[in-house]
């Protein structure tokens, strides 16, 4: 749907208010209530196009930070909150190495560098998000059914309506703190199934400064890409 020159996406789902969101590829999308019919929601839309035009300056602000990555010496590479750098040598390795603060990388296998680091991002992540989960399912009361790390484009995370919970390879560059906060997120999503006040009232009784890693997110997530 065309509202005011921007394209939006419409979701329509089993849920009560509209909610838009800015994506990470500056996409518009809008979740909406089943109900709501065609001319209903472009009305909706047309009262929130202040603060769509608003939120998608704020987007581009924040994407000026955006960062090109190129598979060279030096060149930096987040994990876990920080930066690391890249060093290119001659032996063969397997993968992507990561010791003593820096990359390793093969230099025979620097045409297939993005495929091997988001290999390296994948295992590192599944070897550090089932602990997180362990602990806070316990103290939400949750089963997750099944958990995923995987491609999701412009999401960090997502949980499917049969409680499958799935997770961004990308996670994996993001600080310790601020992925305990997507997997409360997500498994707060068992519980309430949208982002209502009394969903974040129950990611806040896990997480009561929630904020500051949403903030991180807001700030940061532009750099976590390869």
């Amino acid at each position: 749907m065309i509202v005011s020159e921007i394209d939006i996406v419409i979701q329509k789902s089993n849920r009560k208010t509209v909610s838009i969101f800015i994506e990470r590829d500056g996409s518009v999308s809008a979740r909406v209530p089943e109900k709501l019919s065609d001319e209903e929601i472009r009305d909706i839309l047309k009262a929130k196009e202040y603060q769509i035009f608003k939120n998608l300056a704020e987007w581009t602000q924040l994407n000026e930070n955006a960062v090109e990555r190129e598979y060279v010496n030096g060149q930096s590479f987040l994990y876990l909150g920080r930066n690391y750098r890249l060093k290119l040598v001659d032996e063969k390795l397997d993968g992507v190495q990561f010791k003593r603060n820096t990359f390793f990388l093969s230099k025979e296998d620097k045409h297939k560098a993005k495929e091997l680091f988001i290999k390296f991002y994948k295992d590192k992540l599944n070897s550090k998000i089932y602990p997180i989960i362990e602990r806070y399912k316990n103290q939400l009361g949750v089963e997750p059914n099944q958990v995923k790390v995987m491609e999701l484009q412009n999401r960090w995370a997502s949980c499917t309506p049969n409680g499958n919970v799935n997770f961004h390879w990308k996670c994996a560059m993001a600080p310790i703190d601020v992925l305990h906060y997507i997997v409360v997120h997500e498994l707060s999503h068992l519980i309430h199934n949208n982002h209502t006040k009394a969903f974040w009232n129950e990611v806040d009784k896990i997480l009561p400064k929630y904020d500051e890693q949403v903030n991180w997110l807001k700030i940061n997530g532009v750099g976590m890409s390869l």
